[in-house]
């Protein structure tokens, strides 16, 4: 058996579609403002595709790259600003962010119906009570990509390796929400090997290359790989891989994400939706 490849790529250019067509429908045009602190590559690779998706949906994008000494102060003043500017729908505050800046204190700040990552308190307090808001982008493009597969996941055994308020937490009630059996593990989580092998659905998000072996999985599971990491190749090139040993995994899962081409391009689409969802909400449409 070889698992069933879930195309991210495709389902996400999908999702992008139908933003687009929705916005263009719109008597307004929703507005996506993003700020970057700092010079680091992979932010600044990351801020300018939102840039392009977002104007390609058709939305206003307002783009704020600050200097890596800009203090916590002026960052606070500028999302202030934004908080006020009715052509803000959805402000994103790119992380991380450097160390003289509390990055908590920065999110608390963004108003939560502008928070389109959905990393505000509010936020993450409506999505533990299983009441609507905006959901972190991630978790929400991994639902997606489960959904995409067409089946009944009610009652399954969902394990999440990691737990943090970006993936780990929010997707952890997201499939509770789907009435998932949810176990989240840890660096501390005793027999992690043989706690994976009893996932229906495995999800992984540590951030550590290929970390999970193809004997970790439970034969026919789902396998979403949220893990992106850069390893060294005998070019000096390197290769992107997930958290997930893809090739051992192959022949044992039952459905896979693959990385790059998986969860990446998934949560740049939800980020899209996410705006969109707020424009309408802030504007009554």
């Amino acid at each position: 058996m070889t698992a069933r490849i879930i195309d991210g790529k495709t389902i996400a250019a999908n999702l992008r579609a139908d933003v687009g067509r929705d916005v263009a429908g719109l008597p307004f045009q929703p507005g996506l403002a993003v700020v970057l602190v700092g010079e680091d590559p992979a932010s600044a690779v990351y801020v300018r595709n939102k840039h392009k998706a977002t104007l390609e949906a058709g939305m206003a994008s307002f783009e704020h790259r600050l200097a890596a000494t800009t203090s916590e102060a002026d960052l606070l003043a500028l999302v202030a600003k934004l908080n006020a500017d009715d052509k803000v729908d959805g402000i994103l505050v790119q992380l991380p962010l450097p160390k003289h800046i509390d990055a908590t204190k920065v999110l608390d700040a963004i108003d939560p119906a502008k928070d389109v990552d959905g990393f505000h308190a509010v936020n993450a307090g409506l999505l533990a009570s299983g009441r609507p808001g905006l959901v972190p982008c991630t978790p929400a493009g991994c639902m997606r990509l489960i959904a995409s597969l067409g089946q009944d996941i009610a009652g399954k055994h969902a394990v999440l390796v990691g737990r943090s308020n970006i993936v780990g937490k929010p997707m952890a009630h997201l499939l509770l929400a789907a009435d998932c059996t949810v176990t989240v593990a840890h660096s501390k989580t005793a027999n992690l090997s043989a706690l994976c092998r009893k996932a229906d659905i495995l999800v992984a998000a540590v951030g550590r290359p290929e970390m999970v072996k193809g004997d970790w999985i439970k034969p026919g599971a789902i396998v979403i790989d949220v893990g992106i990491n850069r390893v060294a190749t005998a070019d000096g090139k390197g290769r992107l891989v997930g958290d997930v040993d893809y090739e051992a995994a192959l022949p044992i899962a039952g459905a896979i994400t693959s990385v790059p081409g998986g969860v990446g391009p998934m949560t740049i689409a939800c980020l899209l939706a996410n705006t969109l969802m707020a424009a309408k909400a802030r504007r009554g449409a």
